[in-house]
C-alpha cells in the first residue's frame, strides 16, 4: 500500500510542478516555433505515458495485493498473442509520433532559403569568431593551412572573393532584423556547439567539418551565444552576444568591421578604400601581439579587462608582482613571460590550477606577445 500511495504522490507532484513551474523556455526570439511545437508534442506524450504506466502500477498493486487468509494462487499464461500484437502496434505508432515531428523540423533546419544571409562562426577554445561575406555575398575560400596568428580563419589569400571579407574577431556578432541567417559553423581545434536558447537554434561543431541551421532573428536585442558541448576546462567562459537591431544599424557596424584584405596587409600596403577599415597601428608589435594571442587561444583563458577566468588577467599584469603556488613571489618581467610561455608550469600562480600547455611561438611572435601586455598597462619589467 505505501508503494501505491508514493507512486500516487510522485505523478501529482510531477503534474503540479509541470504546470506550476517557474522554470519555462527562454521566450521565442527567431522563426522557430516549430521547435517550441515539437517539444510539446514530446512532453505530452511522455507525460500520457508516464502518467498511464504509473497508475497502472498502482492499480497492480491494489488489485492483486497480498490479503492475510485468502486461498488464492497466482495464474500465469504462457503468451498472448493479442497483447503482443497491441503493445508491437502501439510502441511503434508512439515512437514514429515522437520521432517524426522532430525530423520534419530538422529538415527544415538545415535549410536555409535562396535570400538567407551567411554568416561563419569560429569556435576555438574558448572564444567565438566571426566573418561575412564582402559585396558579392560568397565568402572566400579557406583551409588549414593558411591558419596563422594574422590569419585565423585560414581564409585563401589567391581568392579573390575572400579580399572583401569582413572579419569579426571579437565575441559580440551583430544581425540585421527580420532577415535569415545562414550559419556556417568550423571548429579550430575540438568539438564545440553553438547554441542561442532564445533563437532556439543549436548545432554541433565538429573539427575537419563545416555545419550549418538557420533562423531568422524576430526581436531586437542582446542574447547570450553558448557552448552546449563540454571542450575543456574553459568551457563554461565560452561566451559571445548576439545584438538584433535594425538593418540600418547592422549596415553601419558591419562597414566598420576591417577587411580580410586590409587585416593582412603588410605596412604601408592599404589601399585608399581599406584604409577606414583598419587602424593605423594595424602592424604595430602591440596589434600584431593581440592578433597572435586571439589566433592561439590565449584569450579564452586570460582576460584583459581584469576580470577572472581560467588563468590570471593581462590587464596591468606587466611590471607588477605575483604571488606563486610555492609561497615565493616573482616580478613579471620578459623573463618570467618568456619562461611561462614555454615552462606554463615551471612557476604556477597561486590561486590558478596549472592548466597551460606550453606553447611555441617564434622570436618575433614573442617579441609581440610581450608588447602587447606591455600595452595593457603595469610598469616597466625590463631589467
Amino acid at each position: 500500500m505505501a508503494m501505491a500511495v508514493a507512486l500516487v504522490a510522485i505523478v501529482a507532484a510531477s503534474l503540479l510542478f509541470h504546470f506550476v513551474s517557474p522554470w519555462h523556455a527562454t521566450p521565442l526570439a527567431s522563426n522557430w516555433q516549430a521547435m517550441d511545437d515539437t517539444l510539446l508534442i514530446t512532453f505530452v506524450i511522455t507525460g500520457v505515458f508516464f502518467v498511464a504506466i504509473n497508475l497502472f502500477i498502482v492499480f497492480a498493486i491494489l488489485r492483486f495485493r497480498h490479503r492475510p487468509g485468502a486461498r488464492r494462487r497466482a495464474r500465469g499464461e504462457a503468451d498472448d498473442s493479442r497483447l503482443e500484437r497491441w503493445l508491437i502496434v502501439g510502441t511503434t505508432v508512439g515512437i514514429v509520433a515522437l520521432l517524426a515531428p522532430g525530423l520534419a523540423v530538422y529538415a527544415e533546419y538545415i535549410r536555409p532559403p535562396a535570400d538567407a544571409m551567411t554568416v561563419e562562426a569560429l569556435s576555438q577554445q574558448w572564444q567565438w569568431r566571426f566573418r561575412f561575406p564582402g559585396d558579392s555575398g560568397r565568402l572566400g575560400g579557406s583551409d588549414v593551412r593558411f591558419v596563422a596568428p594574422d590569419n585565423p580563419f585560414g581564409v585563401d589569400p589567391a581568392d579573390p572573393e575572400a579580399h572583401d571579407d569582413r572579419l569579426v574577431v571579437s565575441h559580440e556578432l551583430h544581425l540585421p532584423l527580420g532577415r535569415p541567417v545562414r550559419m556556417l559553423l568550423r571548429s579550430h581545434d575540438v568539438l564545440h556547439d553553438f547554441y542561442v536558447p532564445q533563437f532556439r537554434a543549436r548545432m554541433n561543431i565538429v573539427p575537419g567539418m563545416v555545419t550549418s541551421f538557420w533562423f531568422t532573428p524576430t526581436e531586437a536585442g542582446r542574447y547570450e551565444i553558448l557552448c552546449a558541448q563540454l571542450c575543456g576546462i574553459g568551457h563554461f567562459n565560452m561566451r559571445g552576444v548576439v545584438v538584433v537591431e535594425e538593418p540600418a544599424a547592422f549596415d553601419a557596424w558591419l562597414r566598420e568591421q576591417p577587411t580580410f584584405a586590409a587585416a593582412t596587409a603588410p605596412a604601408g600596403g592599404e589601399s585608399a578604400s581599406d584604409a577606414g577599415a583598419a587602424s593605423a597601428d594595424a602592424d604595430s608589435a602591440p596589434a600584431r601581439g593581440k592578433a597572435i594571442a586571439q589566433a592561439k587561444g590565449c584569450l579564452g583563458c586570460h582576460s584583459v579587462d581584469g576580470s577572472r577566468i581560467i588563468g590570471p588577467s593581462w590587464k596591468g599584469l606587466y611590471g607588477g608582482r605575483t604571488e606563486l603556488a610555492d609561497g615565493s613571489a616573482a616580478r613579471v618581467d620578459d623573463d618570467y613571460l618568456r619562461r611561462s610561455i614555454a615552462e606554463p608550469n615551471a612557476q604556477i600562480v597561486k590561486g590558478y590550477p596549472p592548466l597551460m600547455p606550453p606553447s611555441e611561438l617564434t622570436e618575433d611572435e614573442t617579441e609581440a606577445l610581450l608588447a602587447y601586455l606591455r600595452s595593457l598597462g603595469g610598469g616597466d619589467g625590463k631589467h
